[in-house]
């Protein structure tokens, strides 16, 4: 009897690292660099925007905001996934930026982040 509860909880624990693994392996799309980078400073307003993912995403939605202000749409927005996007930037002036997207991974979840950087 003590042979069957053993093989058992072997059996669990084997199901339990495979559902571990597999969460793992599936991971979702993340920002995975950008220009400008970061939280950097830059002394020249950047003409583009290039965010770089971990894989191919979809991006649906793409904005800049001013120091609190008015969120500006970016586009026009890609139609198919790829891992990096381009994409002009407005006339940006000093002052604090953040720039907010949402994406879909190839697994379908909706992704979203943000990237904030200072013009000075």
């Amino acid at each position: 009897m003590k042979m069957k509860r053993f093989s058992r909880l072997v059996k669990l624990l084997g199901a339990l690292a495979l559902g571990v693994y597999a969460s793992v392996s599936m991971a979702h799309v993340h920002l995975k660099q950008s220009v400008p980078a970061e939280g950097a400073t830059v002394t020249t307003a950047p003409t583009q925007i290039v965010l770089t993912f971990s894989e191919a995403a979809l991006v649906t939605a793409l904005t800049i905001q001013q120091d609190g202000g008015a969120q500006q749409k970016l586009g026009p927005l890609p139609t198919e996934a790829s891992k990096t996007l381009t994409m002009p930037s407005p006339g940006l002036k000093s002052g604090k930026y953040v720039v907010t997207w949402r994406a879909v991974s190839p697994d379908k979840h909706v992704m979203s982040g943000q990237l904030h950087f200072q013009v000075s």
